[in-house]
């Protein structure tokens, strides 16, 4: 069964957002844990997140995905802005033990002329800082196009990083489509031989979720511009290619095209029609 669904608003409370899936078709979604661009974030309502976590049982849910701010940088060269990223992901994944058993999902960071290999120490002791053995919640590092100074650009920075958390059983990897294709991986002309290259470099294992997006951009532009399903450069065949492929097909796949609710109503069910 294909488990797909898409980035939704938790403005309007948690347990809308479960209920505003399933309007569309979903079984499964992501959401940020609060404000993107900032950080600010509600007072915690553990009834409203409870209400969620009901839903998603009653309706057999795939694991949802919390989506940390873009804001954070956990190998900035600040290290105010270091101690803001640490602050933040501790708070969340407290704040997510009230919805246990899923996924945090965070983009790496960029190490700003520091190195790549500076850039790998400090986001792994932001990690080592913020895990605990006794969470229930899965950390993803999400793999990036590579534009400017991104760390997880290829499999071996994500694996360096994994390499040196003191509790990596609780950590994961988000493949997003368009950036493995901006970073240069072909998943539409030889996608078993990138997911053979994920598997030798990180173990297939520790692949929990996929962003399920096209690309603007060429093969190789290290450039991360989302488009919608079929109106880019990878294509519908190839992104079907994806989630039907038998060594990703159960995992959550959540769209984060450029669409409004309907848009996204659409290319669920486009998705769900390709289903092998």
């Amino acid at each position: 069964m294909l488990h797909i669904g898409c980035h939704l608003s938790s403005s309007k409370g948690y347990a809308h957002m479960g209920r505003e899936a399933l309007s569309i078709g979903a079984d499964t979604f992501q959401f940020f844990t609060r404000n993107p661009r900032g950080g600010s974030v509600k007072p915690l309502d553990p009834a409203d997140i409870l209400a969620l976590g009901t839903l998603l049982a009653e309706h057999g849910f795939a694991k949802v995905v919390a989506h940390a701010p873009y804001t954070l940088n956990t190998c900035a060269a600040d290290e105010n802005l270091r101690v803001f990223a640490r602050e933040t992901m501790a708070d969340d994944l407290a704040r997510l033990e009230y919805l246990p058993g899923n996924y945090y999902n965070f983009h790496p960071g960029s190490h700003v002329k520091q190195g790549v290999e500076a850039g790998i120490a400090m986001i792994a002791e932001t990690l080592n800082a913020v895990l605990r053995p006794d969470q229930h919640t899965t950390v993803l590092l999400e793999t990036m196009a590579g534009k400017g100074s991104e760390v997880g650009r290829t499999f071996e920075e994500l694996r360096a990083i994994i390499d040196r958390v003191e509790h990596a059983e609780h950590l994961g990897v988000c493949l997003d489509t368009c950036h493995v294709w901006d970073g240069g991986y072909d998943i539409a002309g030889d996608l078993d031989g990138v997911l053979e290259t994920f598997d030798r470099v990180i173990g297939l294992e520790r692949l929990k979720a996929v962003h399920l997006n096209d690309s603007m951009n060429p093969l190789g532009a290290h450039k991360d511009r989302h488009a919608k399903i079929g109106e880019g450069h990878i294509g519908t065949a190839a992104l079907s290619a994806v989630t039907n492929h038998p060594a990703l097909r159960e995992l959550p796949f959540c769209l984060e095209t450029p669409n409004d609710l309907q848009g996204y109503a659409a290319e669920i069910a486009l998705l769900r029609s390709l289903a092998r």
